[in-house]
């Protein structure tokens, strides 16, 4: 199984079975992403390079305007797609194998987690995975310590209040927060900055 074949087996949601060659390809991309993270988080990287190591990370180029403060960990790293003038602060944790994409001009706060995968629910199966995609769109701003669960859509310009658990999608321009996270406000938009 190729990357193409892989990532077209994450889009499609398929169940990836305990000891199958899909779970082979979860084990193998995680050891490149332990190599690679080890490089962002054990030295000093100026800002370019951390760029380069995020591209070698994702297996994408990625914008010159990205800015990310380490420690950083993902377990697979080639299926996150970032957007221009996006910010990760530091000590975020990516399960991106199910797919991340985050949106243009987005803020991530210290300690985030996002997580694309699930476990079987039947004991029998425990080991068993389904992927689901995050979708997270432009000018969103996530507070620190906040847990976005797999399948979870956040529209553009919403707030997701520091230490929020999203089980649910997150409509656009709205405040939510809570364990789990709710509505708690609507954001009026005036073009008052451009």
């Amino acid at each position: 199984m190729d990357m193409n074949e892989f990532l077209k087996a994450m889009k499609e949601q398929q169940p990836v079975v305990a000891g199958s060659k899909l779970m082979e390809i979860f084990h193998k991309l995680s050891q490149e992403a332990l190599k690679i993270t080890a490089k962002i988080n054990n030295q000093y990287n100026t800002p370019e390079e951390i760029i380069k190591l995020f591209s070698e990370l994702t297996g994408k180029e990625i914008d010159a305007s990205f800015r990310m403060f380490p420690p950083f960990y993902t377990d697979c790293g080639k299926n996150i797609t970032v957007g221009k003038n996006v910010f990760i602060n530091a000590c975020c944790r990516f399960q991106d194998q199910g797919g991340i994409t985050i949106g243009d001009n987005t803020l991530i706060g210290h300690n985030t987690t996002i997580v694309t995968l699930n476990h079987d629910f039947n004991p029998d199966c425990r080991a068993n995975i389904t992927p689901k995609p995050v979708v997270i769109g432009e000018k969103v701003w996530i507070g620190s310590d906040c847990t976005i669960l797999p399948g979870v859509t956040i529209g553009d310009g919403a707030i997701i209040g520091a230490g929020s658990v999203v089980t649910k999608s997150v409509p656009q321009n709205t405040i939510v927060a809570g364990n789990p996270a709710v509505i708690i406000k609507e954001i009026e938009t005036i073009n008052q900055h451009k």
